[in-house]
């Protein structure tokens, strides 16, 4: 077994991912290719999933809690983000018919083709926006998260329960 040397902005974004296909049979290569990931990056992204307990490897589901924990928890401090500058990109948007704290600008992962305007977050990882655009679902999985990575404690509180009601809600049907 290779050595672990830590979680990586991947792996949260590849979880995710899986969490939104743990229901049907999935495999890396699929994954990959809605990522825009290599098989490569994929094995070594699950591997560390694995040591890190988060994806149960003889089943190839997530120990959703422990995932729950990690975002709640842990993905602030490791992975934090501050706000940009005002620029054009892909709007990081905030799921319908939820009460939000009333925002003062718009979010977004800056890209040339983007349809808005606002304060700039850099994404978890690069490739997010081409993955956000493909998945609707997985775009609001990465809102969530990227909301947890603000030092905005009122969003936090939202993010927060919308992530539980996702992940855990979803272990129990």
């Amino acid at each position: 077994m290779r050595k672990h040397h830590g979680m990586r902005p991947q792996d949260v974004v590849l979880l995710l991912k899986i969490s939104l296909l743990e229901k049907q049979a999935w495999q890396g290569k699929a994954v990959a290719a809605a990522l825009g990931l290599s098989a490569a990056e994929v094995s070594d992204a699950l591997r560390r999933c694995q040591f890190a307990r988060l994806l149960h490897p003889e089943h190839r589901t997530i120990n959703r809690p422990r995932l729950l924990r990690f975002l709640l928890y842990g993905l602030p401090c490791v992975f934090p983000v501050e706000l940009g500058a005002h620029q054009q990109g892909l709007p990081i948007w905030l799921p319908p018919n939820r009460k939000w704290p009333m925002l003062s600008d718009t979010y977004v992962w800056p890209t040339t083709d983007g349809p808005a305007w606002g304060a700039t977050i850099e994404p978890l990882y690069p490739g997010a926006v081409v993955a956000a655009r493909q998945d609707p679902a997985l775009h609001e999985l990465l809102t969530l998260t990227e909301l947890l990575r603000l030092d905005n404690p009122l969003l936090h509180v939202s993010a927060k329960q919308q992530l539980r009601e996702r992940l855990l809600v979803s272990e129990l049907g």
